[in-house]
């Protein structure tokens, strides 16, 4: 499916009814993008659930974000 939609000045825009459906999503719900290092993104809607959990476990990986950690799991 292919939808396009227009940027405002602001920065909003409105999420076309067909992409709406087809995401099962309604005012008030909570949606995510995923952009790629190509430029590509996607979105997703996200349970209320997802954003809690995803807030707890965000303060445990800064541990995993130094230097060091960076250097010994590049190749992976």
């Amino acid at each position: 499916m292919l939808a396009v939609g227009k940027i405002t000045a602001k920065g909003q825009t409105t999420i076309p009814q067909d992409v709406r459906a087809a995401l099962h999503v309604k005012p008030g719900d909570l949606i995510a993008w995923d952009v790629d290092a190509d430029g590509t993104a996607t979105v997703r809607r996200v349970q209320p659930l997802d954003v809690e959990y995803l807030r707890a476990v965000e303060g445990t990986l800064s541990e995993w974000a130094g230097e060091a950690d960076e250097e010994a799991y590049r190749e992976l």
